[in-house]
């Protein structure tokens, strides 16, 4: 190893290295590039943690795992292959969620560094957040195809990885999904939908057939289709079951279920008439008459050259999809009687079902159709990961490392590689570490948040499980009202407030301007939520988190002024690159009350976007992920 060779590093910084305590957070793209990085480098007492197990599309690009792998532990496997590169290296590798209670306060202070590996934003906030707890550098650090960043966090001195506001997933309205697509992406979650109702578990937000409560079918919405409801049937005409029953019934037979989701269906939304007013009304497809195009006309110039980069004809699609259908019931009946599929990216039949179903529904509702190629990026929501970034920001992070262990963490920066060469011929543009938020709603002083929704309708199992737990990230939250009385709306001692779990919040006396204390003990973290109450939120949304009250000030003068004239971004344009988030477990510890604690795996789900960073060393557009 060069990197012990005497006068490669400083005596000091070497020694640093020798008696330093890591921690590695998730051992995938990065993680894999990152331990082999640190070994060779000479750091002996290194721990590496990842929940996920090794998947055969993990193969070509994360390099400590090999084909006899697959299945097992990634942090078990990376720990043994980066052993081959020094074995005197003392690696303890945890097959484990960092979000567990066994990860607390006490864990984290072991470590004299933290270096975050991870693709999703549940779990960087969480370490974000126990490194701030424990006061110890933290080096966050992600890649999206060809760009890539890291950056240092430190408590007060830096931004943490909350200070600014991550754009949330895209979400849409289900009688969007059900009755009114007007994108390919809108086809292919409702393609997804299908898939899980025929062979996934049971989930009824995820229903597929006609929504006859869509307030914009009100009025004389159709009276076939009220007619139809009345006498307790659904769309098509299918008496009232779940859709896995009535396929089961009906043999699984291609015919039967695409006449029943591509004409029946159709037919009954046709029904309700308010819905076609302003739209162009479908057509229904006849699985005995389908037209042999691609879309428009357009399947001549798609003739030829790659099957899954090209756009199929809706004959092929029917094709694909009886065949899809098939595999994929084998599979089903394959799995025992209770057995479910899940749907994955990398499965053949699977991936061809949804490809060939959202092409035949874009095709009735006038939707641009998609490749397989396309499909595939757009339903995993997923950006080919690359090696060779990995590699690039596994060295940088180890570079952050070294200027922390030297006593120079004011020399640290914030680095992003961008795709091709900036201005001034460079991939790698460094930037001044920010200062921390003073509004944070997790670093600052006294972190608050301001949330509106309707009192009147929301549960407070809604409010802990999407908000507090989702939106705003904590995992063992107890919630008091501030009411003068102490009234403690929900407890993570497991069962104490779970009579409340099915009340509204108004039921508890909390209104507009109603304030919560919330605590997480394992997180180490308190946070005031101001209630403003909404009758209803722009796009049906649930509700809206607004960290900083000045925003929502900003954001009522601007309501104000007039009616919004902006049309709805497409989250689906080219230029918009989302990264998926791969299965992390997050467990919800059952551990009670107060006691130190606190928490896998390469970038949380979001936008990148172009900005100019006034502390950057260049003065030109730069990635931010």
């Amino acid at each position: 190893m060069a990197a012990s060779i005497n006068g490669v590093l400083e005596q000091t910084l070497q020694k640093s290295i020798n008696s330093c305590k890591l921690l590695v957070v998730g051992a995938g793209g990065i993680g894999c590039e990152l331990i082999k990085n640190l070994v060779l480098t000479g750091f002996h007492d290194v721990e590496l943690i990842d929940l996920d197990t090794i998947d055969v599309s993990n193969l070509n690009r994360q390099f400590l795992f090999r084909k006899e792998h697959v299945g097992k532990s990634k942090a078990e496997v990376a720990k043994e292959s980066a052993l081959k590169f020094n074995p005197n290296a003392n690696i303890v590798a945890y097959h484990d969620s960092i979000m567990g209670p066994e990860y607390g306060v006490d864990f984290f202070k072991r470590f004299a560094l933290v270096m975050n590996a991870l693709d999703n934003r549940a779990a960087r906030n969480h370490v974000n957040r126990m490194c701030l707890a424990a006061d110890i550098p933290l080096i966050e650090s992600g890649t999206a195809g060809y760009l890539g960043q890291v950056t240092v966090i430190k408590k007060g001195l830096t931004e943490c990885y909350e200070c600014q506001p991550k754009p949330t997933q895209k979400s849409f309205p289900g009688c969007t999904i059900r009755n009114t697509p007007s994108e390919p992406i809108h086809c292919i979650v409702w393609a997804k939908h299908l898939f899980n109702q025929l062979f996934g578990e049971d989930d009824p937000d995820q229903d597929v057939s006609p929504d006859t409560e869509d307030p914009e079918a009100a009025g004389d919405a159709g009276e076939v289709a009220l007619q139809s409801e009345a006498k307790e049937s659904v769309a098509g005409g299918v008496a009232r079951k779940s859709t896995r029953m009535w396929a089961q019934q009906s043999g699984y037979e291609p015919e039967k279920i695409f006449n029943k989701m591509f004409r029946d269906d159709i037919r009954y939304l046709l029904s309700m008439e308010n819905l076609w007013k302003k739209r162009k009304a479908p057509l229904p497809l006849e699985w005995n008459n389908l037209p042999n195009t691609a879309q428009d006309g357009d399947h001549s110039a798609q003739l030829g050259g790659i099957r899954d980069q090209r756009v199929w004809s809706i004959c092929e699609c029917a094709s694909v999809f009886a065949e899809s259908l098939k595999l994929c019931k084998d599979q089903l009946m394959n799995s025992g009687d209770c057995g479910t599929l899940v749907w994955d990216k990398d499965d053949e039949p699977a991936l061809n079902f949804v490809t060939s179903a959202a092409n035949l529904r874009a095709h009735i509702f006038h939707i641009p159709l998609k490749s397989k190629f396309d499909v595939k990026s757009m339903a995993g929501n997923i950006i080919p990961a690359i090696a060779t970034t990995n590699a690039i920001i596994a060295g940088l992070l180890v570079m952050e490392g070294l200027k922390i262990l030297s006593g120079n963490i004011d020399k640290c920066k914030t680095v992003y590689l961008n795709r091709q060469p900036n201005p001034r011929k460079k991939l790698l543009v460094p930037c001044v570490l920010d200062k921390p938020n003073p509004k944070c709603y997790v670093c600052s002083e006294k972190p608050e948040v301001t949330v509106r929704l309707n009192t009147t309708t929301m549960t407070v199992h809604t409010l802990e499980e999407k908000i507090i737990k989702g939106s705003l990230g904590m995992v063992a939250p107890d919630v008091e009202i501030d009411d003068g009385k102490g009234t403690i709306l929900i407890s993570s001692e497991e069962g104490e407030t779970e009579g409340n779990m099915g009340k509204i919040l108004s039921e508890f006396g909390i209104r507009n301007g109603s304030r919560l204390k919330c605590d997480d003990f394992l997180q180490v973290y308190n946070l005031n939520i101001n209630i403003l109450h909404v009758e209803k939120l722009k796009e049906d949304k649930e509700f809206e988190v607004i960290g900083d009250i000045a925003e929502l000030q900003a954001q009522a003068s601007a309501d104000n002024t007039g009616p919004d004239t902006n049309s709805q971004e497409d989250d689906d344009d080219d230029d918009d690159l989302i990264m998926e988030d791969e299965p992390t477990e997050i467990t919800t510890p059952s551990r009670k009350r107060k006691a130190n604690g606190a928490s896998d795996a390469d970038l949380s789900t979001k936008k990148l976007k172009r900005s100019i960073d006034a502390n950057c060393q260049e003065d030109e557009d730069i990635v931010v992920l």
